[in-house]
């Protein structure tokens, strides 16, 4: 292996983006505290193939096993013995085929080391340790699997069908994991912190460009420019639409038109893989029209209600809450809602235009561990998840506890086919102004969303401050405009 180590001095991919050993050496010590006596395989992702074996899609790694085991790399298994206090790291030696294709990689036990990993095996001798701990009558902890060839890999390990697999994952060690990874600490916090200033110039980027006969695949090329520049990928599949009513929407094949919106929900990974999650919604004008600014301006109200309201101990249920009580008000004073707000809420009437939960955990994951299951990380054992259109959408309702990272992401959409289903249905006639409505049909949708740490005091907006009033908006439209102007 005398090629690989002297190759080594070049630093391999992903060996910059570790944070230091005894990060990873703490992180599986208080994993075994939560689970004394317990057998622990946490596996790395694989490569996924577009359309054949050699042309893969992008690699990410499964979040669970970078936070125990930190390496951007395939194919690796960490077993974790809470019996014994040792952490072992299965993996591939590197061949020297591997270094002429990929450049130059570390050994095994360098991998092991800047992990703080006392042992390293071959791949190879994975199954002899699991049969022996099952021969030992000791029960193998593994989480629900998401990817395919995970759960084919346990299949074989175990012994069990692909049904099986999915039905016998541990239930506490989902516990013990969504406990601990659910408690940022300063370090996580400064990564996310650095993901959201990627993320403002992104955003930044966007309320500049946007304007008459730009397409929104224009508007993507931008920001993704950015992401590229800085070496890291987006948190997830950026939301970059002329149609913010569509919640979801990726496609980017329209122009943007005269007096119209763009709604862009994107945001940056950072450097260690962790997530920021910002959305703005800008004119395409240098300004807001009155229509516009009475909508917009409800919703940053509901933000702003809701980002007060954060404290320790209160339920994520009751600040959504908030915010639809917020939304619904303003909808009253513009004549598109009526009667007894506080009744129209409880009865979900103004879901016709606040249609999803009001945010979500964020951490590695833009939805922190939503692959450990939704009910496991945002309800836990203190609530059910309501059966209510809208609320039923509701990502986290728990109670918040210092350390909590979460979004906050109020939004009012008129949704055309929702509008009229509910109109044919006679639907909370006694609360929703239909003949007004028709007026808005065209109006799109419009969502402001900001990152947050909840502290022992409140909460705390992370990153740097992205525009999201009215006046920072249009005056940086505004400005870009003179700008533009005065080059040509």
């Amino acid at each position: 292996m005398d090629f690989v180590l002297s190759a080594f001095e070049i630093k391999p991919k992903g060996m910059s983006r570790l944070f230091d050993s005894g990060v990873y050496h703490e992180r599986r010590q208080e994993l075994m505290n939560h689970l004394p006596d317990a057998f622990i395989v946490l596996p790395a992702n694989d490569f996924t193939p577009k359309n054949y074996t050699d042309n893969t899609f992008h690699f990410r790694q499964d979040s669970t096993f970078l936070y125990y085991g930190g390496h951007d790399l395939p194919g690796m298994v960490v077993v974790i013995d809470s019996a014994t206090g040792q952490t072992s790291l299965y993996g591939r030696e590197i061949s020297l085929d591997d270094v002429i294709w990929t450049g130059p990689q570390p050994t095994l036990t360098e991998l092991g080391d800047v992990i703080g990993v006392e042992k390293t095996h071959p791949l190879t001798d994975l199954q002899q340790a699991i049969d022996q701990a099952r021969k030992e009558g000791r029960k193998i902890h593994y989480l629900p699997p998401y990817q395919g060839s995970t759960k084919i890999k346990l299949t074989q390990w175990l012994g069990f069908s692909l049904d099986e697999v999915d039905a016998h994952y541990s239930r506490e060690l989902v516990g013990a994991v969504v406990k601990q990874r659910s408690i940022k600490k300063d370090i996580e916090l400064n990564e996310i912190e650095e993901a959201l200033a990627i993320t403002k110039d992104m955003h930044l980027e966007v309320i500049y460009e946007s304007r008459k006969d730009v397409s929104e695949a224009d508007l993507l090329g931008r920001i993704m420019n950015i992401v590229c520049r800085a070496g890291v990928d987006t948190a997830y599949p950026p939301i970059l639409t002329k149609n913010g009513h569509v919640l979801h929407n990726h496609e980017r094949h329209h122009i943007l038109p005269k007096g119209g919106m763009v709604l862009g929900d994107f945001g940056a990974e950072s450097t260690k893989y962790y997530a920021s999650d910002i959305t703005r919604t800008v004119p395409v004008d240098p300004v807001f029209s009155t229509k516009q600014k009475e909508v917009y301006s409800i919703v940053l109200q509901a933000l702003e209600a809701s980002a007060a309201a954060l404290k320790p101990g209160i339920s994520f249920l009751e600040v959504h809450l908030i915010a639809a009580h917020t939304m619904a008000r303003g909808l009253k004073d513009l004549g598109l809602m009526k009667g007894d707000i506080e009744e129209a809420v409880k009865e979900g009437a103004h879901a016709l235009f606040f249609v999803h939960g009001l945010g979500h955990m964020m951490g590695l994951d833009v939805h922190d561990m939503e692959g450990l299951g939704e009910e496991a990380v945002g309800y836990g054992s203190q609530f059910k998840r309501s059966k209510q259109f809208g609320l039923k959408a509701l990502r986290l309702a728990r109670n918040l506890e210092p350390g909590f990272v979460f979004t906050i992401e109020p939004g009012i959409y008129f949704i055309p086919a929702l509008i009229d289903q509910w109109e044919a249905e006679k639907k909370f006639e006694s609360f929703i102004n239909y003949g007004q409505l028709k007026a808005y049909r065209d109006f799109t949708g419009v969502r402001i969303e900001d990152n947050y740490v909840l502290t022992s005091e409140g909460a705390r907006l992370l990153g740097p401050p992205i525009p999201k009033e009215i006046h920072e908006i249009e005056f940086l439209k505004q400005s870009q405009l003179d700008l533009k102007d005065r080059i040509a």
